[in-house]
């Protein structure tokens, strides 16, 4: 058995979506187990680019089965359109994609909320993309949110909806002064997408278990980063998920001890969307060179990542709370013809060193990073499959970077293209069901 959680390390953005389109190959089940169209991935593969927000992008590999688990918050109308533009770029949607009846749905009030309370709040904005995802949640946890199996109820989606709409458009016209919305059409339009999307709801729960019992392979793939996360990024500026690896569990209704492994995706320099505390960032021209090199801007809203050094504190915490069994660094061919790099070793704050994460904001917003500095190279990775062909100072920094997180490197991305990309061990497989490009090991 080989189940495997791939999660972000830092703030999302990480390159996801390429080493889970990687390493789907030697899947049977990939499974998404929390966020929502907030996130979104790019894929390129042989063929064409595909930008993913909801679908696990397993489903561009044929006989792999993908789930929507139950932690993640659906937007209908969203995930249709996703459907809808894939399903026009040949990708087949049938059999092989599920979506949990236990997930929650986004509904047309919960966008509102979002975007009127961010606009509320003016320089303490969150800096979120008003998908409407965290009211979602937020209904979840104070149950009065509407589920997927829900819809395939109309009565019981009626007076559900109408139960919530009392409240909430007093609420959105007493606090907001906007206008409060119309049961009979929020109605009739999720009945559409119901009609829809009906043959796809099922227990994934029960699906993924059973499938695991028969020996398959699980690949859970999560949204976003561990610093985001709800409980240990840097709160309050995180999603309203649990975007680390326990989210797994509780996401997709499968025990811990099914899984096997946990990779954790860290880009070779660190970025971040949004508001919220950022102690290596580099609001200089190393920051602007690594945006346009790295093309760093959001697949989801196009809005431009702040840029910085790699930051090893951040990295120390995520191997902690997600119990990293390997790693996965990307972009490293973005550093190509840095004369110095540098890591982030801590953080200085009033006279005091933290090596580790501190859950203090204000730490975080005031402290200056300590910098160890490396040399950088000078001749281009960019498409190199043999970790043998990197340039001695490259396999230098990756090293240091293993240290940081004290667990090893199993993949390093130097492109945005399937085939550039340095295998070193495979974490879920030696042996792979499809068929794949050649590998290169160590």
């Amino acid at each position: 058995m080989s189940n495997l959680v791939v999660v972000g390390t830092q703030w999302g953005d990480e390159g996801k979506g390429k080493i889970v389109d990687l390493l789907a190959r030697a899947a049977d089940v990939v499974v998404r187990f929390q966020g929502g169209s907030n996130a979104g991935h790019t894929v390129v593969n042989d063929r064409d680019s595909h930008v993913f927000h909801l679908v696990p992008s397993g489903i561009l590999y044929r006989g792999t089965l993908c789930i929507i688990g139950n932690g993640v918050v659906v937007d209908p109308g969203a995930l249709i359109e996703e459907m809808d533009r894939l399903q026009a770029k040949g990708v087949k949607i049938g059999k092989n994609f599920l979506i949990s009846d236990r997930a929650h749905v986004i509904l047309p009030y919960h966008k509102a909320i979002e975007k009127a309370a961010e606009q509320s709040k003016g320089s303490r904005r969150i800096g979120t993309t008003g998908r409407g995802i965290g009211p979602t949640y937020a209904d979840k946890m104070t149950r009065i949110g509407i589920r997927m199996g829900d819809l395939l109820n109309p009565a019981l989606f009626r007076r559900k909806l109408e139960e919530n709409l009392i409240e909430i458009n007093v609420f959105l016209e007493r606090l907001y002064q906007l206008q409060g919305f119309q049961l009979e059409k929020v109605f009739q339009q999720y009945m559409g997408y119901a009609e829809r999307l009906k043959d796809y709801v099922a227990d994934t729960s029960a699906v993924l278990n059973k499938a695991i019992e028969r020996g398959r392979k699980v690949l859970f793939e999560g949204a976003q980063g561990t610093h985001l996360d709800v409980d240990f990024g840097t709160y309050p500026y995180v999603t309203s998920s649990s975007a680390a690896a326990g989210g797994a569990c509780t996401g997709t209704g499968v025990g811990p001890t099914k899984i096997n492994k946990v990779m954790g995706v860290v880009k070779a320099y660190t970025t971040r969307v949004g508001s919220g505390p950022f102690p290596t960032e580099m609001p200089d021209a190393v920051g602007a060179r690594f945006q346009e090199r790295g093309k760093e801007f959001g697949a989801t809203t196009g809005r431009p990542r702040r840029c910085g050094w790699f930051d090893g504190v951040l990295l120390r915490h995520a191997a902690r709370v997600n119990g990293l069994s390997s790693l996965a660094v990307t972009k490293l061919d973005v550093l190509d013809g840095c004369q110095e790099l540098k890591i982030c070793t801590g953080y200085r704050h009033a006279g005091k060193l933290y090596r580790d994460m501190p859950s203090d904001i204000q730490v975080l917003e005031e402290c200056e990073p300590v910098y160890e500095a490396l040399p950088g190279w000078k001749m281009e990775t960019t498409g190199i499959t043999s970790y043998k062909a990197l340039p001695p100072q490259a396999k230098r920094y990756l090293a240091r970077i293993e240290e940081l997180a004290a667990c090893p490197m199993d993949i390093i991305s130097t492109g945005s293209k399937r085939n550039q990309t340095i295998v070193v061990r495979h974490p879920m497989a030696s042996a792979h069901r499809k068929s794949a490009r050649p590998r290169r090991v160590r």
